[in-house]
């Protein structure tokens, strides 16, 4: 049993931030963060051992995050398609320099962080955590609550995120969820069969399966229907001769609904007769045939039909109806051509594809060529499922901070294969055993430009591009020598934010980038502006402009003369102000 809090030493300032905490806590989340460790001693476990490490916070009194690009990692494939971003290094410092390029641009986020088993696969602040430490999940809450938070500000007003997680952390990390994004945004809970085999235990119930929970940003979020093959529909679809498919049904209604005489007594409008010719096949609402058919069922109940009279004679003349004589009795068929458009994912997914086990290690082994390079991979299947449910956008940009072996990666690039689509992914790890270098990056790489699998067969690469980033820091103390060290350590994050990377004029004082629509410029110096201006004047079009500047100004009166050609924006002041907020 706890003891009873004692807080009678504590200042003024810590109980004003207690009374905040207490009212902030939603369905009693409560861990042990931010507080000294004698207060964690009263708060938790008395009698426990202090434990050494604490929970700051991971950049404080540290310097900022850039990014610096590994040229000769760079893939160059469809010169018309999107850049892919992967980026090595603690998805921490990968997502604050992502809320400076990527402020509410994400349209889905897909993460499947450590499950805390007790096995020795994560490590907080670069120590392992052990089954035994008593502050293990308070750990794992703190990692998680801080990078939910950076990644809350990434997505889109209706953007969705999906987090996979299984038994060991589902309660707490749901909490987490709602008090992050709010409850009333929570848009369902997935169970996904992952391990037909489960997970073996001494004493416990056998783990077959894992969740994913799926959270909007805001009430603008929805699930998004996921279109069904028609191989894969329960019901029968065939083929028609314009290549499209239909499900053949009677004409005539069943169900609750499919009474012709309503509760006043009265006969519905869809009970008519149907006159059908069978010497010529020929069927119409206007003539009539010998035949004439009626709505009624084999209990002779009066029923309806499925359409409205006015359209019977032109789905016949279409070939989309006809009659049927089936012991004895004729039947109006039609040509249903719904329910291929999409259907609301069910909460439970058990195919065989989606399993970890099952195609996941299979699928990486393939392409790898080796197996135990990564502990149950996720199936690039069940990736695809999560991104359909979560966006509709063909052109969406799909974020994992938890990229390990890359499998999101290559569902963004098969889905675009499989519908066209012209989706970007954004891949964020650590590279803790050589994950990063040795297993996602080649990864990738394979998928992109094609690779000999594990039988020997040549397996065509889906295309795309990709540059590789590392994470690399810049200090913090706001002197001049710092700012300039930042702006000049911030081409890449500036091309990045701006999606241009053609690199048009390389000069020591300013650079100018494109892409297919616009330009952008950097000025490191300030003494540039007059030369960087006569270069813009020699190119047709607008350019998105940053200019070194000790403040906010960027030095509009120097630009007066082509203030149409320019949008101008001082930095570092614009990347500081980011920074500030995430790092305060």
């Amino acid at each position: 049993m706890a003891r009873k809090i004692n807080y009678d030493n504590w200042s003024k300032e810590e109980l004003i931030k207690e009374l905040r905490r207490i009212k902030e806590t939603k369905y009693g989340l409560v861990w042990h963060r931010d507080l000294p460790e004698e207060k964690i001693d009263i708060l938790i476990n008395p009698d426990a051992r202090t434990p050494n490490e604490m929970f700051p916070n991971e950049m404080a009194g540290k310097p900022f995050p850039v990014l610096k690009e590994v040229k000769g990692k760079e893939i160059k494939g469809d010169k018309g398609k999107p850049v892919n971003l992967l980026i090595e290094g603690d998805n921490y410092h990968s997502l604050a320099v992502l809320n400076f390029t990527h402020q509410e641009a994400i349209d889905f986020i897909y993460i499947d962080p450590p499950y805390n088993t007790g096995a020795r696969d994560w490590k907080y602040n670069n120590n392992f955590v052990d089954i035994a430490d008593p502050f293990r999940h308070s750990k794992w809450l703190s990692l998680m609550e801080k990078r939910l938070k950076l990644a809350k500000n990434l997505l889109k007003e209706d953007g969705i995120i999906c987090v996979t997680i299984d038994d060991n952390e589902l309660a707490p990390l749901w909490m987490l969820m709602n008090e992050i994004f709010d409850e009333q945004n929570h848009l369902g809970s997935i169970a996904i069969r992952n391990n037909p085999g489960g997970r073996k235990t001494d004493r416990k119930v056998a783990l077959v399966h894992e969740y994913a929970l799926f959270f909007g940003k805001s009430s603008e979020a929805k699930i998004s229907k996921i279109a069904i093959p028609p191989e894969e529909k329960t019901h029968t679809y065939l083929q028609d001769t314009d290549g499209s498919y239909y499900e053949k049904r009677n004409l005539r209604k069943d169900g609750i609904d499919s009474t012709a005489i309503n509760k006043k007594g009265k006969l519905s409008e869809r009970y008519y007769p149907i006159y059908f010719d069978p010497k010529t096949g020929g069927v119409s609402t206007q003539k009539k045939y010998k035949i004439e058919i009626l709505p009624i069922d084999q209990k002779r109940e009066k029923r309806i039909w499925r359409r409205a009279k006015e359209a019977i004679d032109i789905m016949f003349k279409d070939g989309n109806l006809w009659v049927k004589e089936i012991k004895g009795v004729y039947q109006i068929f039609y040509k249903f051509r719904g329910g291929l458009e999409g259907q609301m994912p069910k909460s439970i997914w058990y195919d065989s594809k989606f399993s970890a086990s099952e195609y996941g290690t299979q699928i990486l082994h393939s392409i790898m060529g080796q197996r135990e390079l990564f502990q149950y991979p996720k199936s690039p299947y069940a990736v695809m499922e999560c991104i359909l449910a979560g966006t509709s956008r063909k052109n969406a940009i799909i974020l994992d901070f938890f990229a390990g072996s890359g499998t999101t990666g290559q569902a963004v690039m098969e889905l675009n294969k499989k519908d066209d689509g012209n989706r970007q992914f954004i891949l964020c790890t650590n590279n803790e055993n050589n994950i990063c270098t040795d297993v996602c990056y080649p990864r990738v790489k394979k998928v992109i430009k094609g690779y000999k699998n594990s039988k020997s067969e040549n397996v065509a690469g889906l295309g795309g591009n990709l540059k590789y980033y590392t994470c690399d820091f810049v200090k913090a103390e706001p002197t001049d020598k710092n700012k300039r060290k930042l702006v000049s350590e911030s081409t890449e994050m500036l091309c990045i934010r701006e999606n241009t990377f053609e690199l048009v004029q390389d000069e020591s004082d300013f650079k100018i980038f494109k892409n297919s629509d616009k330009y952008v410029g950097i000025i490191f110096y300030e003494e540039a502006i007059s030369d960087f201006k006569k270069a813009i004047k020699k190119i047709k079009g607008h350019f998105n402009t940053y200019v070194f500047s000790l403040g906010d100004d960027p030095h509009e009166k120097q630009f007066a003369d082509v203030k149409n050609k320019v949008t101008l924006c001082a930095i570092p002041e614009v990347i500081l102000k980011v920074y500030r907020e995430i790092f305060k």
